[in-house]
């Protein structure tokens, strides 16, 4: 038995990489409302940028960059299956404040 987000996860196909982002960023924010994921294509190329509030950038990141990489691992491994390549961009505008 398969929850509705991986039956939609394996039918959807290509749409199914953003909202695939989505669903993780909207689970690990406490406003996630806030949570947008822009998606640009170059070639063989995906770039996806994930926005939230500013204050909640650390938890998109995590600890040494974990919960980033993670996403990052998985998001890889689905636009291979379409021989894409995919990047993740999680601007953290509060590191960059004052630079």
């Amino acid at each position: 038995p398969y929850s509705e987000f991986c039956i939609h996860f394996i039918i959807k196909g290509r749409k199914v990489r953003k909202e695939f982002i989505e669903f993780i960023a909207k689970h690990l924010v406490e406003h996630p409302e806030d949570v947008v994921v822009e998606e640009s294509f170059e070639d063989d190329k995906i770039k996806f940028k994930l926005s939230v509030r500013d204050e909640e950038t650390g938890k998109v990141i995590g600890k040494e960059g974990k919960t980033a990489k993670a996403i990052r691992t998985l998001l890889t491994a689905i636009a291979s299956k379409e021989n894409k390549r995919a990047y993740l961009e999680i601007p953290d505008k509060l590191k960059h404040k004052g630079e």
